[in-house]
């Protein structure tokens, strides 16, 4: 979200779009927060280079806490607050006839949610900088540890995309500490069944999972700081099928969404976890443990069982080599 926001704002174009954005996230979301996780002090072994590729820094460095992001970036401070926002540095390079390029740091409250802020927009080529990456369009986005990176520039050339890069392996060495990527992730079903490039999110809210597919505008699914989500997109049949994998702090509370997922998005069910809903495709939702996993948009009940089976296939071979461990 946050790099549409600086692209519409260097192209002149209008932002009014984004003030839903603001609107609902600070509604139901700021809510969520722990607030544990608001230190609003990064740590003090991070830093960020003082030159590269001939671009030098400006000597000002700008922080930012939970009670001041706004101020910075408003419009998407609610996105990183939903991962557990901890603190942002902020540093402006400089080089003789050539645009100004900004590195921003932000601290979040895990490495899971370092990666979720990455994922939450990935859609660009990776780059081999950090533990997962991607530029395009003249920004550079990456996460390391508990860290997520944004470069960028006022304009644009290649002189400038090379130092941007540049700039980025320098910021990410200075990042010294490695960070795990979500478990979840690993359990989501590959290539094989249709998984669409880049298209894994890590969500911690509810409003962001629907700013990626709407499901509905309460929190039906019961989704916070304690819950953990993933979404992805597959290809059936030509078409788009989402599937949504929840892990709950406990089975009481994967069951009482599971029950609330069901009585407000499949009310007519009738108790089964296979429907055809109104757009002609097929929707599957079933709870595994502390796990609850739906299948959206399912051309057939062949796909869609197919893939929650293949999910499920997945978790019980996960939970098989914690249980050796």
């Amino acid at each position: 979200m946050l790099r549409r926001i600086k692209r519409a704002a260097h192209q002149g174009i209008d932002t009014k779009i984004w003030a839903c954005f603001v609107i609902m996230v600070w509604i139901f979301t700021v809510a969520e927060i722990v607030e544990g996780e608001q230190k609003g002090k990064m740590n003090p072994e991070i830093s960020l280079p003082a030159e590269a590729a001939g671009w030098t820094w400006d000597g000002k460095e700008m922080k930012s806490d939970s009670k001041t992001l706004f101020e910075y970036i408003d419009g998407a401070a609610e996105l990183y607050l939903a991962y557990g926002f901890q603190g942002l540095t902020v540093r402006k390079f400089e080089k003789s006839n050539q645009p100004r390029i900004t590195v921003e740091l932000y601290e979040v409250a895990s490495s899971e949610d370092a990666y979720g802020v990455f994922s939450f927009e990935r859609q660009d080529e990776t780059v081999g900088i950090g533990q997962g990456s991607e530029f395009g369009g003249g920004l550079l986005r990456f996460w390391k540890g508990k860290y997520f990176v944004s470069i960028y520039a006022d304009g644009g050339g290649m002189e400038v995309e090379s130092a941007i890069l540049t700039m980025g392996r320098a910021t990410a060495d200075l990042i010294r500490g490695m960070g795990m990527e979500p478990e979840l992730v690993d359990l989501i079903p590959g290539k094989d069944l249709g998984l669409v490039d880049r298209s894994v999110r890590y969500l911690r809210s509810h409003v962001l999972l629907n700013l990626r597919f709407f499901i509905a505008h309460e929190n039906i699914l019961n989704l916070s700081r304690r819950t953990e989500a993933v979404l992805a997109q597959y290809t059936q049949e030509k078409q788009k099928t989402h599937l949504l994998l929840i892990r709950y702090p406990g089975v009481k509370e994967a069951t009482d969404a599971y029950r609330s997922f069901m009585g407000a998005y499949l009310p007519d069910a009738g108790g089964k976890d296979l429907v055809k809903t109104e757009d002609e495709k097929w929707t599957m939702a079933r709870q595994r443990g502390e796990v609850v996993v739906v299948v959206f948009g399912g051309p057939t009940a062949v796909d869609a069982e197919a893939l929650l089976k293949s999910t499920e296939e997945k978790l019980l071979r996960g939970r098989g080599r914690e249980n050796k461990e």
